[in-house]
């Protein structure tokens, strides 16, 4: 299978990117990093504009695909300021929410009845989540109280929304308008930098970073975040030019569990072995929630 094969590199890819991000954001600020990584990024993708095709390109693709970079710009910065204030083995599982939230907004938005094979995946995700905010608290109504207050669990709520929608753009994008993965990845990306150069000139109201990004390590781990990311979103959008977003985003969570084990392991983080047991669940609901 072809596109398992995509999805699941750009899993691999994926986790590899998440865990040199959160070595990053020690040290600068979830903007700036997004600034300075969708710059590297447009220049690592730069000879997919060799290969366009300009004249099957339309205005209504292009608005399209600016309107889905906005909203993943958003995404990728909130998910960058939850990896900043989070531990990696806590934040990125909860990144594996977005089937639950899709199936509950459809139920009541629009009367989607829920089998009992989703019900039963909702399930899971709500005790996959509780034992991953619990985790070494064992206080009965610790998790609620930190779903409820906290701002970076917030920033995971309006993320998960974003992605959810993105997603089923890409999609649209690439299967009815018949966008090419070239144009796509080549315009995308040009997006991304025009859309995080405005965030940052409207925050530091100047066009300025740290001025020893340049002269040390930090700027080679943000070179191999920008190749690293420039690999996951291309396997992606190729794995969903052959099979449904949702099979692909349900490989995809494989990278969460990677992520957060390696990341605990790597950072130090406390009580993994209980994160990675409430996400291996949480992981199970994501599958049980595909139709």
């Amino acid at each position: 299978m072809e596109w398992f094969a995509l999805a699941f590199t750009s899993a691999l890819l994926s986790a590899g990117s998440s865990l040199c991000e959160k070595k990053v954001l020690f040290k600068l600020s979830a903007l700036e990093f997004s600034f300075v990584v969708s710059v590297l990024i447009l220049i690592f993708t730069i000879p997919f504009f060799f290969f366009i095709d300009y004249s099957t390109i339309s205005f209504q693709s292009m608005w399209i695909l600016y309107l889905k970079t906005l909203l993943n710009s958003f995404a990728f910065l909130f998910v960058m300021l939850v990896l900043k204030n989070l531990e990696i083995s806590e934040a990125l599982p909860l990144m594996i929410l977005t089937p639950a939230f899709v199936a509950i907004f459809a139920f009541i938005i629009i009367g989607d009845e829920l089998s009992s094979k989703e019900v039963g995946g909702i399930a899971l995700f709500i005790i996959g989540t509780y034992l991953l905010e619990n985790a070494g608290k064992k206080k009965l109504v610790y998790p609620f109280k930190v779903l409820i207050k906290s701002k970076s669990h917030f920033y995971v709520l309006i993320a998960l929304l974003l992605f959810t929608a993105t997603s089923i753009m890409d999609r649209f994008l690439v299967t009815d308008l018949k966008l090419s993965v070239n144009t796509f990845m080549g315009f995308q990306h040009i997006f991304y930098a025009i859309n995080f150069l405005i965030l940052y000139l409207i925050k530091e109201r100047k066009l300025s970073v740290e001025k020893n990004i340049l002269n040390n390590s930090l700027f080679l781990w943000i070179i191999l975040i920008a190749i690293l990311t420039v690999g996951y979103r291309y396997t992606q959008i190729l794995a969903v030019t052959l099979a449904p977003v949702a099979l692909i985003i349900a490989v995809k969570r494989i990278s969460v569990f990677f992520s957060a084990i390696a990341g605990g392991k790597i950072f130090n983080e406390r009580n993994l072995l209980q994160k990675s047991i409430a996400t291996a669940i949480m992981i199970a609901g994501a599958i049980l929630l595909l139709k």
